[in-house]
């Protein structure tokens, strides 16, 4: 199929998944979509659960494995659309609908470069396609579910809207809930122990809090609270305050370390980690993929946003066609040329790479 070909039958593709609600958890209108796609390619395919995946026709046991990653899943839409989320309209060589940008522009431009080189003989490496689900809720069954189903992975470029800029590393996420504790009573008593005014220098220590390390790609570890509660009742003191706390972690910290970290550090009466697992990663700045890139002229960064690159072993490279900003607000949109740009880079850049 010419490349003309394939970038016209992307656009349809996605048209298509933005009609088909597909939050997260229920993707399987979408995932039978993307079974069309490979149908009609006549390429085999498995379904696992809600994710897609294939490998090139002449996968060679012993070559390194490159894995191309987007997902199919979105977020709910918000109150502010002012336009059908669930209608693909395309406007002044926007394409608008929800998950057009956020990662839809993306899944169809690796799912049509994966066919580009799905019958290619005597590759460099294999091709792992995996169109994956519940990445919006870091779910159980998304692409973290496949790394003991498909072959081992040794490299990945996961899609997501970097308007086709090579991001080499992405910070990690911890999310900690914490308690200032004090003594409850009466309002109308004195209490030299109130849990909310407690709460005030704690506040204080984690907005002026500075970790040690910053990395030259993405900078400080970002720490945040972004939720406080307390209190039932107007004439009641509280016993306790609760938090949580948001930490972007860079690339110099593991996310064990910042949990040890604030554990010592913190002044809160109790602090606990939800989950260690969303984690940084990256690639060096001498793979092969990214000197590729370079050599292409696409512009290196580090990216302060979370994707299913955090569950990945391997190193991993984030690009895709859009723009991270359009991701989760009212009337999203990609424009038409991005998909077909973000396309022709895929391919010229595997040229180089894979051929």
């Amino acid at each position: 199929m010419s490349k003309e070909k394939l970038i016209i039958n992307a656009i349809d593709l996605l048209k298509k998944l933005i009609e088909m609600p597909s939050f997260s958890g229920e993707e399987e209108h979408t995932a039978r979509l993307i079974e069309n796609w490979f149908v009609a390619e006549e390429i085999p395919f498995t379904r696992t659960i809600n994710n897609v995946w294939a490998t090139n026709k002449y996968f060679k046991e012993g070559l390194p494995t490159l894995l191309l990653n987007s997902h199919h899943d979105t977020v709910f839409p918000n109150a502010a659309y002012t336009k059908d989320p669930f209608k693909a309209i395309v406007e002044e060589g926007k394409l608008y609908g929800l998950g057009s940008n956020d990662a839809g522009g993306c899944l169809v431009s690796l799912i049509a470069t994966f066919t580009h080189f799905y019958q290619y003989k005597d590759l460099k490496y294999n091709l792992v396609l995996v169109a994956s689900a519940e990445e919006e809720n870091s779910g159980k069954n998304g692409l973290n579910s496949m790394l003991s189903v498909i072959p081992k992975v040794d490299v990945a470029i996961v899609g997501e809207p970097t308007l086709m800029k090579l991001a080499i590393a992405e910070k990690g996420l911890v999310v900690f809930d914490a308690k200032v504790k004090g003594t409850p009573s009466h309002a109308a008593h004195p209490n030299t122990n109130n849990a909310i005014y407690n709460s005030i220098s704690v506040l204080q220590w984690f907005r002026d809090y500075s970790f040690e390390k910053s990395s030259p790609v993405l900078g400080d570890v970002k720490m945040t609270v972004t939720q406080i509660n307390a209190g039932k009742q107007h004439n009641a003191i509280p016993s306790e305050v609760d938090f949580v706390i948001d930490v972007r972690v860079n690339d110099k910290y593991t996310n064990q370390e910042i949990e040890a970290i604030l554990e010592k550090e913190s002044p809160c009466s109790e602090i606990k980690a939800r989950s260690l697992r969303l984690n940084s990663s990256s690639i060096p700045v001498n793979h092969p993929l990214v000197k590729a890139g370079i050599e292409i002229g696409r512009e290196t960064y580090g990216s302060p946003t979370l994707s299913d690159q955090s569950v990945l072993t391997c190193w991993s490279l984030k690009l895709g066609p859009g723009d991270s900003t359009r991701s989760h607000t009212a009337d999203e949109f990609i424009y038409i040329d991005e998909i077909r740009e973000g396309i022709q880079i895929y391919i010229e850049l595997l040229d180089r790479v894979i051929v």
